[in-house]
Parts: structure tokens; C-alpha cells; sequence
């Protein structure tokens, strides 16, 4: 169960951008600067977060294989691939994945349940997605805190967006990737000047934001280690509800499908297959 005052913000909330394998992991097809260095500094984030109970917005980076490289990159993250993929360590217990569609209807207390949220995203910018432009402007909370891949898009045009939109934002500086160190230094200045806040990671270790939720470690039918158990719990009982919550949940404006692993497949596997609900194509 997840407990919160009603009405009160939150303390921060998380921000997770694109932790993908083609930008991680090894062989990926747009690997940043330094991965090895980069996955170690995401590690100590995701335990922070875990550790504190903090909420995280996490999106990926998504791409059909039709479109046309641009920006100089190779292709990566396409639908479907192993690319795609988040990074094991940086998918939550309870999380649910958020599917646009031609509605901007989303719930504003998803994080009273859930301890991520996860929205695709087809351009640099995650305010290009509707559905989470609504959520990150009206969500009641005191501070976002970034960091990701990568620093000289993505993370540079959220946190513009936030900024414009009077949030208080915080860049994890060290915890960010990118691919050019002379345009990501030029970033990190644009960021500051318009009144973001640089810390290190080191410095994000030693804040501690008050617990206004509880979630737990692993996901409700799992074994602590992301794989699902097989003692028949989490099977569905018939009317589209589930037992268990150790799967994810794919919501559109339709209503949500839940997706399960197989065996002892991971669980990040189950989601990042494309889905498609009644709510339309992904």
C-alpha cells in the first residue's frame, strides 16, 4: 500500500530520461560518453530514490523503423528492439507505462499508487507527449530533479519547458549523459542561467525529503529480483483484474490492459514489447 496527506505536494519527484540500453547498455546503437561511468552514477540515483520513496516520471525514447535518421545519429531506440529496453536497475517495483492517444485524459494521483509513471516520447522534448506536459505541469509537487541521457537535448528542453512553466528544478550534473562535452557544458550554463539548480550526485545522497509515501522495494509477485513467481499468483480473475501487481500496466484513454511476463521472463521484457490497446497505435 502506498500512504500520503492528502492535498500536500511532494517533497521532489524524479526525473528519468531515456536509461535505454541503445544509450547504456553494451552494443548499443547510440551509446553516450562514458556509459560505464554514467550506469554507475544512475545506480546510486535509483537507490537514493528507492531508498527515500521518492516518486519518479520516467520516459523512454522511442522511434518507428520508418523514420529517417536526423541530428547526425545513428538509428536507435526503435519499437520493439532490445534498444529500447530501460535499464533493469531503473524500473521500479510498482510502476504503470502511460500510451498516448488523442485524449489528454490522466490521473493527477497516479503516484498514490504507483512509485513511477512512464511516458514514451517521440521528439527530444517530453512535452511533446500531451499526456505528460498535463501531468508534469498540474502534479503538486515542490521540485523536479533530473537526470539521463541526454543532457544536450532531452534534458536541456525539459528542463527549459519546467522552468517556463515556474517549477523548481534541480539537474543531477554528473548524472546526465551526452555525446558532444562542449555542447553539454554550453547546456548546463543555458540551464543555470535561466535558474536551475546544478548539484552533483554525491550532493543528491545527502538530502533526505520527508516520507509522505511508502512504496515497496519489488513489485507485489516477484521474487525481489524482477523475476515473476510462478505460484500462481498474479493470474488474472477474469474480469480484466489482477491478483497481484507485479506486472505493468499499459493505460490510453481505453481501459488499462495489463500486460504479464511469462515464466521466468524479466519484467521490464513484458512491457517494452509494443502493446496496442483499443485506445489506438503507440
Amino acid at each position: 500500500m502506498v500512504a500520503r496527506k492528502n492535498g500536500s505536494p511532494w517533497d521532489c519527484v524524479l526525473l528519468d530520461l531515456n536509461t535505454q540500453d541503445d544509450f547504456l547498455g553494451v552494443g548499443g546503437a547510440c551509446r553516450v560518453r562514458d556509459p560505464q561511468g554514467l550506469l554507475s552514477s544512475v545506480r546510486r540515483v535509483i537507490a537514493w530514490a528507492k531508498w527515500n520513496h521518492v516518486p519518479v516520471i520516467s520516459s523512454i525514447d522511442s522511434h518507428r523503423a520508418s523514420e529517417a535518421t536526423h541530428d547526425g545519429f545513428p538509428k536507435h531506440c526503435i519499437d520493439g528492439t532490445r534498444g529500447q529496453s530501460k535499464l533493469t536497475c531503473t524500473i521500479f517495483g510498482q510502476h504503470i507505462k502511460i500510451e498516448g492517444d488523442s485524449t489528454l485524459s490522466i490521473p493527477v494521483d497516479l503516484f498514490r499508487r504507483y512509485q513511477q509513471v512512464i511516458f514514451r516520447k517521440r521528439t527530444h522534448d517530453l512535452f511533446g507527449n500531451p499526456k505528460a506536459d498535463r501531468f508534469l505541469t498540474q502534479l503538486p509537487t515542490s521540485e523536479y530533479i533530473l537526470f539521463g541521457v541526454g543532457l544536450e537535448y532531452s534534458i536541456k528542453a525539459l528542463t527549459l519547458g519546467l522552468l517556463a512553466r515556474g517549477k523548481r528544478v534541480t539537474v543531477v550534473a554528473d548524472g546526465c549523459g551526452f555525446w558532444s562535452s562542449s555542447e553539454a557544458s554550453l547546456a548546463l550554463r543555458q540551464m543555470a542561467a535561466k535558474g536551475a539548480a546544478l548539484v552533483s550526485v554525491d550532493e543528491l545522497l545527502t538530502r533526505r525529503p520527508r516520507r509522505r509515501a511508502h512504496y515497496p522495494l519489488h513489485a507485489v509477485g516477484s521474487n525481489g529480483n524482477g523475476h515473476a513467481r510462478r505460484n500462481g499468483r498474479g493470474r488474472s480473475n477474469g474480469n480484466g483484474k489482477a491478483n497481484g501487481t507485479g506486472a505493468a500496466v499499459t493505460v490510453g484513454s481505453a481501459q488499462p490492459t495489463v500486460v504479464r511476463p511469462t515464466g521466468s521472463e524479466p519484467t521490464r521484457n513484458a512491457w517494452l514489447k509494443p502493446v496496442r490497446t483499443e485506445a489506438g497505435p503507440l
